[in-house]
């Protein structure tokens, strides 16, 4: 039986990309061969059944939607749990006060410490701190040497795209720990048989061209942009519908500057599932993404992509042909693309097929294979170190 202590700022499953990322692995723990404690700041009061522990949190009062754990508030009992579930392997969502918290500990007792990298929290900096532009180059500096810090000390780090990996060694983390862990995708959930024009249309109340963007709706998606695009589109002879698709900080200012954008708020994934594929463009200028899981179930819904050339969500468009990659600051270059895609059924067709083929490869449960067949390894390693340290 392998021990694994779970560390993670929030575990509420549909909250965000990463949140639902880790749910795939926590959703397949076989608990005949692993055990796991999940120590965590917000989320259910216990995971799936298995041992939970909650740490206090505080809002980072830069976004609503963002708090953090405070790991020194409980750090006794943390250390009694801990050294009574006894791991073999660390698992640490997030470089936070909670996750330096994990690595301390982890070091202190010689145990391995597997990551994935979730969150690309430099391109956050600009957003959060635009009110304060004079501490944004100290905050970036100070974080590039956390994150340098932090990788480097983790055993395993899994990344979600080649970007992401290269963004990460030239910050200094060493490229040796590196593992291209990419995302999979649910294809019974995610495909274009869900197409619905009757529900869509129900929606818009009209029969016109339907542009989505599906998010959290904060300013460090590129939101700016996004507006942008929607008052280009507005003010040309182009008929279309523009739907909007989650909750965030920066709802209220969007629907100000969008007034005739459709609202959806935030839908389950069933319903998500049907609107994608029902809808004729997907457009997404966000650079902050480290892979872009609406990205992914925009192609394997049938829908084009049109989106920005920036973050880990460009990896997986092939210009031209699997989507169409945008200046990331530049809303004529996605009103071109999106244009040109409404106005050519034959490039349309050629663009939908080849990036529903490309998904086709994306599969979870090789993916979580792959982990627990790490994390198998790094226990067995961890436990014959224990073994060897005591004779």
């Amino acid at each position: 039986m392998i021990k694994v202590a779970f560390f993670a700022e929030i575990l509420f499953e549909e909250y965000d990309g990463a949140s639902r990322t880790m749910f795939q692995i926590i959703n397949r723990i076989d608990p005949n061969h692993f055990s796991f404690l999940f120590i965590y700041g917000k989320g259910p009061e216990q995971v799936n059944g298995h041992a939970s522990m909650h740490v206090p949190t505080l809002n980072t009062g830069l976004n609503a939607d963002y708090s953090f754990s405070l790991p020194t508030l409980v750090k006794g009992q943390l250390n009694q749990a801990l050294d009574a579930f006894q791991p073999d392997v660390i698992h640490i969502a997030t470089p936070s006060l909670l996750g330096f918290f994990a690595l301390r500990y982890a070091h202190s007792r010689n145990i391995p410490v597997i990551t994935l990298y979730h969150t690309n929290f430099l391109s956050y900096i600009p957003y959060y701190f635009r009110k304060f532009p004079v501490l944004i180059k100290p905050i970036k500096y100070w974080m590039i040497a956390a994150t340098q810090r932090f990788y480097n000390r983790c055993d395993i780090v899994y990344v979600p795209s080649c970007a992401m990996q290269k963004q990460l060694e030239s910050l200094g983390v060493v490229k040796e720990k590196m593992v291209l862990w990419q995302r999979g995708i649910d294809l019974n959930l995610f495909n274009p048989q869900k197409r619905d024009l009757a529900y869509v249309q129900n929606i818009t109340r009209n029969d016109k061209p339907n542009i989505l963007f599906v998010s959290r709706l904060v300013w460090e998606k590129n939101i700016q942009t996004l507006i942008e695009i929607y008052k280009r589109l507005h003010n040309t002879n182009l008929s279309h519908n523009f739907i909007v698709v989650g909750d965030g900080a920066a709802k209220e200012e969007m629907q100000k500057q969008m007034p005739e954008a459709i609202f959806m708020g935030k839908l389950s994934h069933k319903e998500l599932a049907k609107l994608y594929a029902s809808c004729d463009i997907f457009v997404f200028p966000s650079i902050s993404e480290t892979y872009g899981n609406v990205v992914v179930e925009a192609m394997a819904s049938g829908l084009p992509c049109v989106i920005a050339d920036g973050g880990g969500s460009a990896n997986l468009i092939r210009h031209g042909q699997t989507g169409y990659k945008c200046r990331p600051k530049s809303p004529g270059d996605y009103l071109i693309y999106i244009q040109l895609l409404l106005s050519d059924p034959i490039l349309y067709n050629f663009v939908s097929r080849t990036a529903l083929a490309y998904v086709q490869e994306f599969d979870w449960k090789k993916l979580t294979d792959r982990y627990f067949n790490e994390i198998t390894q790094l226990g067995m390693q961890s436990n014959n170190s224990m073994a060897w340290t005591m004779c």
